[in-house]
């Protein structure tokens, strides 16, 4: 299923769509049997691709996941912390010797802030290898843990939870780890974009956390946004898609029990 899973939204990414509605529709535009229906794909690809970089698409996709959980003020007791993995590049930081993030720093930078504000709070940071066919065993996990070994920080006290592939391992593993009990107040720290999904996850396994959203990328009130370059609009549509049918996607297979979780448990 995670492999499948993997190879699927491959297919189903909203720019990987629009190249290959768009390529096809120039094929079968050269030919004489197929040229009105190439025509028609190719030039619905091109409206479609206008929308998304005249109009603000990505950010209304965007918008509803990254407001659904407003970061409130911090717990005046914090047993513990989860931070879920994202963003981290083992295969590159193996290769390059070094610690590599792609995107998403801003779930490392809230941890360690977490971890210096209550330092009696018990720490996880979760995240194995999410690629279907990986070519290193690094993990993300072990990139997290050379980043805060090269900013000073001690990793040992940390548990690092390195074997799940996806947010519903991250928070059935984490969970066997830490063996959190009934009253304990645990921070969740993930991208605002992810918090919805992961949030309802952990609401099932039976763990309610905190939810502590960070990386975001548009403004509450929905005006503006630091996404302009034609690259970063398709980044965010891909991104807005995945966390949508990701939604769709566990909630028929039970991961979680709302569509669309709230800020409260019902």
């Amino acid at each position: 299923m995670f492999i499948l899973s993997k190879l699927a939204w491959w297919l189903m990414a909203p720019s990987d769509l629009l190249l290959c509605c768009l390529l096809t529709g120039v094929i079968l535009g050269a030919t004489r049997r197929w040229r009105r229906l190439g025509t028609a794909l190719a030039a619905t690809a091109a409206i479609v691709l206008a929308m998304v970089l005249i109009l603000p698409v990505p950010a209304w996709l965007t918008l509803p996941l990254e407001n659904r959980f407003p970061q409130g003020p911090a717990p005046a007791v914090v047993d513990g912390i989860v931070m879920l993995g994202g963003g981290q590049l083992p295969a590159l930081s193996e290769a390059r010797g070094q610690p590599t993030f792609g995107h998403a720093e801003g779930r490392l930078i809230a941890t360690v802030a977490l971890m210096r504000a209550f330092p009696r709070a018990r720490i996880v940071i979760a995240g194995g290898n999410g690629e279907p066919f990986p070519d290193t065993l690094m993990t993300e996990a072990d990139v997290t843990r050379g980043v805060l070994a090269e900013i000073g920080i001690d990793p040992a006290p940390i548990t690092f939870e390195d074997k799940s592939r996806n947010t519903w391992e991250n928070a059935n593993f984490t969970r066997t780890l830490m063996q959190p009990k009934p009253g304990e107040t645990w921070l969740l720290v993930t991208s605002a974009l992810h918090m919805p999904r992961s949030v309802g996850i952990f609401r099932r396994v039976g763990w309610p956390v905190v939810p502590w959203p960070v990386d975001y990328t548009t403004r509450p009130d929905g005006g503006g946004s630091h996404v302009a370059q034609v690259s970063e609009r398709l980044t965010q549509l891909d991104a807005a898609a995945r966390e949508w049918v990701g939604l769709a996607a566990y909630r028929v297979l039970g991961y979680t029990a709302d569509l669309l979780p709230a800020p409260s448990s019902r």
